[in-house]
């Protein structure tokens, strides 16, 4: 997957703004709206776009408690994370999850109404779960930054 300059200034904007239209877009950048569209297009079907997306405040639809989770399993098989990662990817409670490494196997960020609701949701998702050797949960007391953005930097041959 490559991109330009100009890709990269594109990334940039939609990344701190995805709701600005191409004539916006293409005005900040230099090209015409018809070009932006089409760089646009080609970075999400590349992937490089992934999702177009609004960060919601889990505490004013209602789910105030955040937790981040991590997740140990019995033992690391192909298919035991194979299906630890589709639970995953099929609960509405679990807003984002990452299989990483080190002390744990996955890091989590739920939320939940109220830690009524969470502990529900913990005997529900972990503790029937034969493939879980241990939880650890860490309560959010505040949320200082939420994005999805990443430095995009261009390559000196590009």
């Amino acid at each position: 997957m490559r991109y330009d300059r100009i890709d990269a200034r594109i990334l940039e904007l939609v990344q701190r703004n995805n709701r600005l239209t191409s004539d916006v877009i293409a005005d900040k950048v230099g090209l015409s709206a018809t070009a932006c569209q089409r760089r646009l297009k080609r970075l999400r079907a590349e992937g490089i776009i992934e999702a177009d997306v609004s960060i919601i405040s889990a505490k004013a639809v209602g789910r105030p408690i955040q937790m981040i989770v991590m997740v140990t399993l019995e033992r690391e098989r192909a298919d035991i994370i194979d299906k630890f990662k589709r639970e995953i990817k099929s609960s509405p409670e679990i807003a984002t999850g990452f299989y990483i490494t080190g002390e744990a196997d996955f890091v989590l960020y739920i939320t939940a109404r109220s830690m009524e609701d969470y502990e529900l949701f913990t005997r529900r998702f972990f503790y029937q779960n034969a493939d879980i050797k241990t939880v650890k949960t860490l309560v959010v007391v505040d949320r200082v930054k939420a994005t999805f953005s990443v430095p995009v930097e261009v390559s000196e041959d590009t």
